[in-house]
């Protein structure tokens, strides 16, 4: 695989095993990255591992649930491990379970904190001092644009996206001196399984409505070339904060 801009970094990507994730990771090693891919779903991201190295490239396939500060640690030290080094960590993985709040299984919300917000932290403390040792890196948070902008019938979704995105800001001025980029990338409409999440009749004809209404809506290789164009700066310039739209979506 000739050289690209990510050339010998080693990269740790959550939530890899369809969608935004998926993408990312083979957009990251085909910029010669070596990347960590975890998931839930082992034969995905076994696949998806197995597809990346008949192309070329390296990826190794680490089973984890991020919801479980013990399996989100042990992921993060896996993959420097078995990559020989960790210089990024990009959280992705994400639930989004939308419905009025009086109607809410309770169960939906403990699921989008633990796997949002709970996940993204555990993976981030594990990084943490594994990037400054190694001299500084990258972690890139994906969040939302339901993390600058709530609306009626995703109020708990919306409140760990802004969780996401405020905790970046404040992430990032702890770890500039250490040299660690901190980035958060905010996706609108993109067509993932991410809607189909969603069983309630009212949720699914809004998603609907929605698509409807915004036109061509985002890929995840939309989204892909986002991160790794955060990745590929050069050190001194840190992109903090990336909106990703469709031309068509009104918020």
């Amino acid at each position: 695989m000739p050289e690209g801009a990510l050339s010998g970094r080693c990269i740790a990507i959550t939530g890899a095993s369809s969608g935004i994730g998926e993408a990312i990771a083979r957009a990251a090693a085909a910029e010669g990255a070596k990347v960590a891919l975890g998931a839930r779903r082992s034969d995905r991201i076994e696949e998806l591992a197995g597809a990346i190295g008949s192309d070329g490239g390296t990826a190794v396939a680490i089973e984890v649930d991020v919801g479980d500060e013990q399996q989100a640690n042990a992921f993060v030290h896996r993959a420097r491990d078995r990559l020989g080094g960790l210089d990024g960590l990009v959280n992705n993985a994400g639930v989004m379970l939308l419905g009025r709040v009086e109607d809410a299984e309770t169960e939906h919300w403990r699921r989008m904190i633990d796997v949002n917000l709970l996940g993204l932290l555990y993976c981030t403390h594990a990084a943490l001092p594994l990037l400054r040792e190694g001299g500084g890196g990258d972690i890139v948070n994906v969040s939302s644009v339901a993390g600058r902008s709530a609306n009626a019938g995703s109020a708990v979704y919306n409140l760990t996206k802004f969780g996401v995105t405020a905790f970046s800001e404040a992430l990032r001025q702890e770890a500039l001196h250490s040299g660690i980029r901190v980035s958060c990338v905010e996706p609108g409409f993109v067509d993932t399984e991410l809607q189909g999440h969603n069983k309630d009749p009212n949720v699914t004809r809004a998603i609907e409505s929605m698509r409807e209404k915004t036109g061509d809506v985002l890929t995840a290789e939309d989204i892909a070339r986002a991160v790794t164009y955060v990745l590929g700066q050069p050190e001194h310039v840190s992109v903090n904060e990336v909106l990703v739209r469709p031309t068509g979506q009104q918020r």
